[in-house]
């Protein structure tokens, strides 16, 4: 075995990018299947309720059509206690858009035409989408959720209520105290590729090509929930169009796809409209946040309370960890953080990049940002002030934390220095120019399930086989740099294949924990081949090749050291007077994501965190008329996310520490550490331009103009 050059942290193009920009590079609803029938979905129309009378009649008398699917004739499931994915098992609504009917027909325009005609009588129930903070059905989920359904665990067991000392004390005993209240708005993921399944039922069992962030988990769910031992179910997915978490499950329109390939015993193929991806794919939920501060005389924090309301499905509980991060990074003596459900007639929430994170530390950084002027302190100074040296609550130490090296770099390069800290000081005709800071962080985690085989082949040549994920994050580059290094070759002698349940498991693309674990798992994987290869083999490979498994062991200091990744956020922007507009012609973002694989893949997953940052402080909101509990604007014309038009000059660095504890790559999660902050970065930032704190995203015009 030669050795090559390092490939780890060499800026290496994307190795699937030529595919991807001849359009070789095979997508979900592109895999070819033999005489493929095309479904068309039947949703429901109001908010909650149930079907009483269903007339398919004109449906089923068009040419063309194979089957009309509702609640009265579709197979039923083997596992139907789930209620975003028990399909057509019941005449139950529990939220407008839901999956109630289908078409299968030869097209996809004779099915979109024959769903029309699909008649279905309601019975509508009065409805409840309104998220207050006084409602008297609130509920504590089990803990404070990271995946979960209804609970659901965290990363690290987190319980949904925390508390330390004595809060209520400490806030009353305060030199200086804030009381403030912050809300985000539900907003969609909008992925370039709609969700998509092409599914095949053969005498084998079924084969889904669809669009997910985890064939594994998607196997397993469809195998439990379609009644099919795992190993008669093969999902692919090489490729993948976007993702942003909305695609970690299978959702239900998988589910009614194999129902309707089952029936008509064709390959079928269900791409969903940009319309239907807005109630049939998951969303951020919406939050309510009251943030409440204590700091002595000379600026350090006595006291942190966080306390959240968020918006849940009644048909089926979400939980997000929102307030978590309030217990991670700063140093307080007394705090208290809470998490409560308002069950709505609403869709379920899903995974949204940085669940959770994205809206708490909103939240938490725009009051550190208030907080700082009523301690009459620099932002960047305050929080550095408020460094903590281990955990606040656990006690544990960091695997790193290079938060301070972030600010003080941050405010190197964006001139920070050159800041007047009056309101409105600056301007530039009819503009206020404002600079605003806000701290980042998101865990790092390793998730198991994760294994590996590796082929050697004796010209010197290795596959390596994992059922990963590539999202357009990099995957396929990273994983491989990473192989190559750990065999000791060149980048150009390793070939990986992914996205695939023929593949050995694979645990999903999810929490920035994608190449910490699957790393991980290659590595293990290819000192086990080493060690065949030099015993018995003296180095060689045998003339018939060698191939060696491994599972991703475990980490032994998961439960020593609390791993996070960490960054700071700097913003400039521009608010016109004259009408409210607000412009961010700067970004600057220094990060402490460990070991960086590949600088040019993890600076691209920055900037573009960082880019949906400022789509959600100026542009996203899924705005949801209560009349009917829908969202109204549910296309690119009326949800406006961030354009090239709307980014300015967007700058993302990184402090160069490798992090011994996390993996053996020393690398730490960049996926979703950048949206963090960026838009509490971008609201202090408006606050310093016009003196006006806006506390409920979007920052829209409306709340600036007559006040400019």
């Amino acid at each position: 075995m030669t050795v090559a050059a390092r490939a780890v942290g060499t800026p290496l193009d994307r190795l699937d990018g030529p595919d991807k920009v001849r359009g070789a590079a095979r997508y979900a609803f592109e895999q070819p299947v033999d005489r493929p029938a095309y479904l068309y979905p039947v949703q429901a129309t109001i908010a909650t309720g149930r079907v009483t009378g269903v007339d398919t009649s004109a449906a089923d008398a068009e040419p063309g059509v194979l089957a009309v699917l509702t609640h009265r004739n579709a197979p039923r499931l083997a596992l139907a206690d789930d209620p975003e994915l028990a399909v057509l098992q019941t005449d139950e609504i529990a939220f407008r858009g839901q999956l109630v009917g289908g078409v299968v027909a030869e097209t996809p325009e004779i099915a979109r035409h024959a769903a029309r005609l699909v008649r279905l009588d309601c019975a509508e129930r009065a409805h409840d989408v309104e998220l207050r903070s006084d409602r008297d059905d609130l509920y504590k989920p089990l803990n404070a959720a990271f995946f979960g359904r209804g609970g659901g665990e965290l990363m690290d067991g987190s319980p949904a209520d925390s508390a330390l000392g004595d809060v209520t004390a400490a806030l009353a005993s305060a030199d200086i105290r804030l009381d403030a209240t912050y809300s985000t708005p539900m907003v969609h993921h909008n992925p370039m590729e709609p969700h998509t399944a092409v599914v095949d039922w053969t005498d084998d069992g079924l084969t889904l090509y669809c669009s997910t962030q985890s064939v594994t988990m998607s196997r397993d769910l469809m195998a439990a929930v379609l009644g099919l031992d795992p190993r008669r179910v093969r999902v692919i997915s090489p490729h993948v169009g976007g993702a942003f978490g909305s695609k970690v499950y299978p959702h239900a329109y998988a589910v009614l796809a194999a129902l309707a390939a089952r029936t008509v015993n064709r390959p079928v193929k269900f791409a969903l409209t940009r319309r239907q991806m807005f109630s049939l794919v998951g969303y951020r939920p919406a939050t309510l946040q009251r943030v409440r501060l204590g700091a002595d005389s000379g600026g350090r924090l006595t006291a942190v309370a966080h306390d959240v309301v968020q918006q849940t499905a009644k048909a089926k509980g979400y939980a997000e960890h929102i307030a978590v991060c309030a217990r991670w990074m700063y140093a307080a003596p007394h705090r208290r953080t809470s998490h409560r459900l308002a069950p709505l007639d609403l869709p379920v929430p899903t995974i949204m990049r940085a669940p959770g994170d994205a809206q708490g530390m909103f939240a938490l950084e725009s009051a550190m940002d208030e907080m700082a002027a009523a301690c009459g302190l620099d932002p960047v100074e305050f929080r550095i002030r408020n460094e903590p040296g281990v955990h606040p609550e656990t006690g544990m130490p960091y695997s790193s934390r290079h938060l301070v090296e972030c600010l003080r770099e941050g405010a190197r390069r964006f001139g920070w220095e050159r800041r007047n800290p009056a309101p409105g000081a600056r301007r530039d005709g009819s503009w206020l120019i404002g600079t605003g800071v806000a701290a980042s962080s998101y865990p790092s985690p390793r998730f198991p399930g994760s294994a590996t085989t590796i082929r050697a082949a004796p010209d010197g040549r290795y596959t390596v086989l994992i059922a990963a994920a590539d999202l357009g994050t990099g995957t396929w580059t990273a994983l491989t740099q990473i192989a190559a290094d750990a065999l000791g070759v060149a980048v150009e002698d390793v070939e990986l294949r992914i996205g695939d349940t023929a593949l050995p498991p694979a645990s999903l693309a999810g929490s920035s924990s994608g190449i910490n674990s699957w790393g991980t798992s290659v590595i293990e994987t290819a000192g086990r081949l080493r060690e065949v290869m030099e015993s018995p083999h003296g180095g060689l490979v045998p003339p018939e090749g060698l191939e060696v498994t491994a599972a991703m062991p475990g980490n032994p200091d998961a439960g020593r050291y609390a791993m996070y990744s960490f960054g700071a956020q700097f913003a400039e922007v521009r608010v016109h007077t004259g009408t409210g507009e607000v412009r961010v012609p700067r970004l600057v973002g220094v990060f402490d994501v460990g070991r960086v694989i590949n600088p040019k893949t993890a600076g691209s997953q920055l900037t573009g965190g960082m880019t949906m940052g400022l789509s959600m402080a100026l542009h996203e909101h899924s705005v949801l008329d209560p009349r009917f509990g829908h969202v109204v604007n549910q296309d690119f014309a009326g949800y406006h996310i961030a354009s090239n038009a709307d980014v300015g000059s967007i700058e993302a660095h990184w402090v160069e520490a490798e992090d011994p504890y996390t993996n053996p790559m020393g690398s730490k999660g960049a996926g979703e550490v950048g949206i963090v902050g960026t838009a509490a970065a971008i609201a202090n930032a408006v606050h310093h331009a016009t003196g006006i704190r806006v506390r409920d995203l979007p920052i829209t015009l409306d709340k600036l103009l007559d006040r400019t």
